[in-house]
């Protein structure tokens, strides 16, 4: 990578800053525990992703989304040869240089945004679920990890685990938020094996059949939980503390879906705001 010039992006930095505070999310709880410049370059993994995840969720044509994930595609190119054009992509290539973080998860991202940006996902099948999910979210726990502090095999075990029962809790959480913009990622085996042969999402979600697939799409989730805390275990000390915060919130998060059931699926099921500071303050000082 080219070398940058010396950081004139503070504004761009405080922008990012505030719009993570904002969003409220678990991510800046567990972030709350890195030093200021490691979670500062979390934040911006965090804005990247934001900006990538609204241009597939937007309400565009596909084709205008696929052309503003191409250049995405094309500033991350820019990143990684020291000539970034947008603010973020400016404080992202210094993140880049600093943790030695790989073009490839940055674009894989965008790959797996460009499989939600053109026709709707629709019962997909396990291997292209498990590749999804490795696009959107493991992908991320690599960059993760690295800024974390540490670049090993068992890290990357973390990112490959965690990523992965991380989505598969969101898409047991966003069902109906899905099914209204025509998605289901319910795959299409666990539909034949309780006998859905529908995949039409307003269908498929109002089948009473649909519990035994939440089902075993929890016992995924929780397999690769215990997966990723197996591997936490084996890595740098100390360097897992986040991801441990993020696995704790979403545990809780699948523990309150089950527990709520799988026949009010719109109804949330929402962890509180206490137990994650409590979550935060039991894998380190805020």
């Amino acid at each position: 990578m080219s070398a940058l010039p010396a950081d004139t992006d503070a504004g761009a930095r405080a922008e990012i800053r505030a719009q993570v505070r904002a969003a409220g999310t678990s991510f800046y709880w567990a972030m709350r525990l890195l030093p200021q410049e490691r979670r500062e370059a979390m934040f911006a993994i965090y804005a990247y992703c934001r900006v990538i995840d609204d241009i597939a969720d937007s309400d565009d044509p596909p084709a205008k989304k696929r052309a503003e994930l191409a250049e995405w595609r094309a500033e991350v190119d820019r990143i990684f040869t020291g000539t970034p054009r947008l603010p973020l992509a400016r404080v992202l290539a210094r993140t880049a240089a600093r943790y030695e973080l790989h073009r490839a998860d940055f674009l894989q991202l965008i790959d797996g945004m460009e499989m939600d940006a053109g026709e709707a996902i629709r019962a997909p099948s396990l291997a292209e679920l498990d590749l999804y999910c490795d696009r959107v979210a493991s992908a991320v726990g690599r960059l993760s990890v690295r800024i974390f502090g540490d670049d090993g095999a068992d890290a990357d075990r973390v990112a490959y685990a965690l990523g992965r029962a991380l989505q598969l809790t969101n898409i047991l959480r966003d069902l109906v938020e899905d099914a209204a913009r025509g998605r289901l990622y319910l795959p299409r085996e666990l539909l034949a094996r309780h006998g859905i042969k529908s995949t039409e999402p307003a269908i498929v979600l109002a089948d009473p059949r649909v519990i035994g697939v939440c089902a075993d799409i929890a016992d995924m989730a929780e397999a690769r939980f215990a997966e990723a805390q197996r591997a936490m275990a084996l890595c740098k000390p100390g360097t897992m503390r986040p991801a441990a915060v993020m696995a704790g919130v979403y545990r809780a998060t699948l523990d309150r879906l089950r527990k709520r059931g799988w026949t009010r699926l719109d109804q949330p099921a929402p962890v509180p705001k206490l137990t994650k500071i409590w979550l935060a303050l039991r894998y380190g000082l805020l």
